[in-house]
């Protein structure tokens, strides 16, 4: 049904049958032969590059010799030690920028071990027996508060219920998960693995999620006076403007609820797309969101980058991914006004020049049809609590310690480090590490 106010925009643009080929699995899991297989190709390197280039450092010839010898759960454990949200990082890591990109065999003959499928290879299987691998220490008797069930949050509370501490994880939405839920394209996560794996991780036990807790619930004041220490891990809550004329008008949205509607509808039929869809970005949300738009069977996608190519954060791997399942990708054009009356029915971009005071705009224009326009041009803190700010992110040192006592960040709310969901583990788990330091001593 088309929406009288925006007249482009319509659900069930495709059949049910269409959209469930179109939203399966981006890349099938391996089975135990191609995994042993895949595992073969590995040079077993002294020095291995990839673990370098892991923000988690895994092992990754280690666990991969583990598949290769026919121990799946062993491949498995050698990865959640490290990265306890392994099975989700197998799937949605940027792998081609990372661990595969170091492979000596990328280097040689230009196709590396795919090391995430086979990541995902050993996780799945240890998943499936449905057993958790790591038990709690004795209870420490002391308490911390995590707030945000993200990845930097999870892996946070499972490293510190792990040490023997009671942890109360505080998550505002109907589910935790954070970004792996609500963020991620439906494609890269199917089967509702993402609240599988976050229940699977608060199985070790000593975790009490607490849900709708955030907001004027919740102060860091209150929080530091009940609990021993806290973690926050509340990602980026806030979406910068396009300061562009008509950007009230209808039709043009946030890409990150549009990506949270589509991962949580339960048929994708109901959910309205544009037939003329532009999305203005240049980072993977922007090409989630202009990827599963085309896949929702949007006539016309594009995605509008205000910079040249290789100054895209996506990767060329995702822009590649984009073209080819249709997406046109432009270069070098800012949006300047959404025309239309009442609705969106155009969007007005002007092009732009690199010079030695930065980005500005040339002063031509182009128009493009568009009844719907998806804002991924990042997103904002929504509060700092008081604690000290740095480039819009909560200033923490290599531990992850905020500027007040007793009070840790990370993920995407912290300074430092990509706003990844493998680097968010890495900070939420070597955060954990010092909350416990401090508490032992």
């Amino acid at each position: 049904m088309t929406d009288p106010m925006t007249p482009g925009i319509a659900a069930a643009r495709l059949s049910k049958e269409a959209l469930a080929e179109n939203f399966a699995d981006l890349h099938a899991p391996y089975a135990p032969h191609e995994a042993a297989v895949a595992a073969d190709r590995c040079y077993f390197c002294h020095d291995a590059p990839c673990i370098t280039a892991c923000p988690t450092s895994i092992d990754i010839p280690l666990f991969i010799r583990q598949i290769q010898a026919g121990q799946p759960e062993g491949a498995a454990r050698t990865i959640l030690d490290q990265n306890i949200l392994g099975g989700m990082c197998a799937r949605v890591c940027p792998t081609e920028t990372l661990c595969e990109e170091a492979c000596v065999r990328e280097a040689a003959e230009g196709k590396p071990v795919e090391i995430g499928r086979l990541q995902r290879h050993a996780t799945d299987v240890l998943m499936a027996k449905g057993d958790h691998p790591y038990t709690r220490a004795a209870d420490t008797g002391k308490r911390v508060a995590v707030v945000g069930a993200g990845p930097a949050g999870l892996a946070c509370a499972h490293r510190l219920a792990m040490k023997g501490h009671a942890v109360t994880l505080y998550e505002a939405r109907s589910k935790p998960g954070g970004l792996n839920e609500f963020g991620i394209a439906a494609y890269k996560s199917v089967d509702d693995f993402a609240a599988r794996e976050a229940e699977w991780v608060m199985g070790i036990g000593g975790i009490t999620l607490a849900q709708g807790m955030l907001g004027d619930d919740l102060t860091l004041d209150g929080l530091t006076a009940e609990f021993d220490a806290v973690f926050l891990g509340v990602g980026l809550g806030g979406v910068n403007a396009l300061r562009a004329e008509g950007e009230e008008r209808a039709g043009v949205e946030d890409a990150v609820s549009f990506i949270a509607d589509l991962r949580q509808a339960g048929d994708l039929a109901s959910l309205p797309i544009g037939r003329n869809v532009v999305v203005i970005g240049g980072g993977m949300t922007a090409v989630d969101a202009a990827v599963q738009a085309k896949l929702l069977g949007a006539q016309n996608v594009t995605i509008a980058y205000r910079r040249a190519r290789e100054d895209m954060s996506a990767s060329r791997y995702e822009q590649d991914l984009a073209a080819s399942k249709g997406v046109r990708l432009m270069f070098n054009v800012m949006p300047k006004a959404v025309h239309g009356n009442g609705a969106a029915v155009e969007i007005e971009l002007e092009y732009t020049a690199s010079g030695p005071d930065g980005l500005r705009g040339t002063g031509e224009t182009i128009r493009l049809p568009a009844d719907q326009v998806f804002k991924a041009i990042g997103q904002t803190l929504t509060t700092d609590a008081g604690l000290a700010v740095e480039g819009g992110k909560i200033t923490v040192d290599a531990s992850g310690k905020s500027s007040m006592d007793r009070v840790w960040a990370g993920g995407d709310c912290a300074s430092g480090g990509d706003d990844l969901t493998v680097t968010a583990v890495a900070e939420g788990r070597d955060a954990a590490e010092d909350i416990h330091r401090v508490l032992s001593a």
